[in-house]
């Protein structure tokens, strides 16, 4: 550690020596190892927790052992035990010692290792947790087990994390679609009031005479008055296996912020082995979602041939199909609809993912034929997913991350 300072303007140390100061950073590294390797009163580093920092190694403890092996879902003997109670106190810890960030792991991981989610069905526990778009997947995985006493604690939690994410995304998202529908909608032919006279100087710079000091336009450019109506159809196809939880959230935000849009007509469809067309509820992303399934088998091919059927615009529409592509159904008929789709002009996107995650598991053999058809598929950030859309809107090359 840093010697303290004295004063807020001085800046003036309060005279420890270099010796100290060296020895004081060497005690902080011994200190970061202990609470690091977990292991007994001093685990070979010669150092022993007291106070705040025996707390935060018995909340540590409590999830994580003592030992290098993992520990099932079954096995409580890691410390947090069975009961709401318990688990709720630990929850309140952890969220003392840890900041949102590091909490948000824990918690998921106390759902995984320790095989907890039942008891997210107890009110008191969902008051205790804190929300983000992982505990929105469990949640949504429990919906039909959800008891009477704890959906509308259930939906408050799911309320939270999308406003939030609503909040972070939405104002972005309406920007750069904005954007992207006017430049889609300028036309060569404009009428006169119609004109966008700074592109169409731009545009005729060449044809500037200067002996009458003025520009004589070959191609007139316009913004086109489609704003009041719908430009472009926009069909989210989204894959509500279990794997997909992260993806089912961040859709359904984005589908709310698209159909929120008046010039975009916005349909969201989910799927597993059965589709269901949820884009009646779009003005409630929390009850698009409590309208999800997840955890099904997966029929992307019956998915895409529901979504093809609804297409009346062709050229004006853009399908974003986002599916870790395992498919159920049949592969070779997935492949001909995105094929003849596309054929037809549809601008077909293919996300692997769309959440805050690294690179997704997915069907690579899968991923290559849609790729061979003119649809790469890739993984996609929820902030990059604004831009992915105004890119298909406009029918410009879409901004593939590097790993994709």
């Amino acid at each position: 550690m840093t010697g303290r300072t004295t004063g807020h303007s001085t800046g003036r140390t309060t005279g420890r020596t270099p010796g100290h100061r060296v020895a004081d950073a060497a005690e902080e590294r011994l200190r970061r190892w202990r609470l690091v390797l977990g292991g007994d009163s001093a685990d070979g580093t010669g150092h022993a927790l007291s106070g705040r920092d025996a707390a935060m190694d018995g909340a540590l403890t409590a999830l994580y052992g003592k030992g290098d092996t993992p520990r099932a879902g079954r096995d409580r003997a890691a410390g947090l035990g069975a009961s709401a109670p318990a688990v709720a106190r630990w929850l309140g810890d952890i969220r003392t010692y840890f900041p949102s960030s590091v909490v948000q792991v824990m918690q998921r991981d106390a759902i995984d290792r320790l095989g907890l989610a039942t008891l997210l069905l107890e009110p008191e526990m969902l008051q205790a947790v804190e929300p983000d778009v992982h505990l929105v997947g469990t949640l949504l995985s429990l919906n039909k087990a959800l008891p009477e006493t704890t959906k509308e604690t259930a939906r408050a939690v799911v309320r939270k994390v999308v406003e939030d994410l609503e909040r972070r995304l939405a104002t972005r998202t309406r920007a750069a679609l904005t954007g992207a529908l006017d430049r889609s909608a300028r036309t060569g032919r404009p009428r006169h009031h119609d004109i966008d006279w700074n592109r169409t100087i731009a545009a005729n710079l060449k044809h500037y005479l200067p002996e009458h000091r003025t520009v004589v336009p070959e191609r007139l450019v316009g913004h086109g008055r489609a704003s009041r109506s719908v430009k472009k159809e926009v069909v989210l196809c989204v894959d509500q296996s279990g794997s997909m939880a992260a993806s089912v959230v961040y859709a359904s935000v984005f589908g709310a912020v698209l159909a929120s849009m008046r010039s975009l007509e916005t349909r969201l469809v989910v799927f597993d082995t059965a589709v269901v067309d949820l884009t009646e509820q779009l003005d409630d992303p929390v009850d698009v979602l409590f309208g999800t399934r997840l955890g099904g088998g997966t029929d992307i091919n019956r998915a895409l041939a529901y979504c093809q059927s609804r297409i009346t615009r062709p050229a004006e529409t853009v399908v974003v199909l986002i599916s870790d592509l395992y498919e159920g159904g049949i592969r070779d008929e997935m492949l001909k609809r995105v094929a003849a789709m596309r054929a037809a002009g549809v601008r077909f996107v293919t996300l692997l993912a769309l959440s805050d995650e690294g690179t997704p598991a997915y069907d690579r053999e899968h991923a290559a034929a849609l790729a061979a058809l003119g649809a790469p598929a890739f993984a996609c950030t929820p902030d990059l997913f604004p831009e992915v859309m105004a890119a298909a809107i406009e029918k410009r090359p879409l901004p593939i991350p590097d790993a994709g």
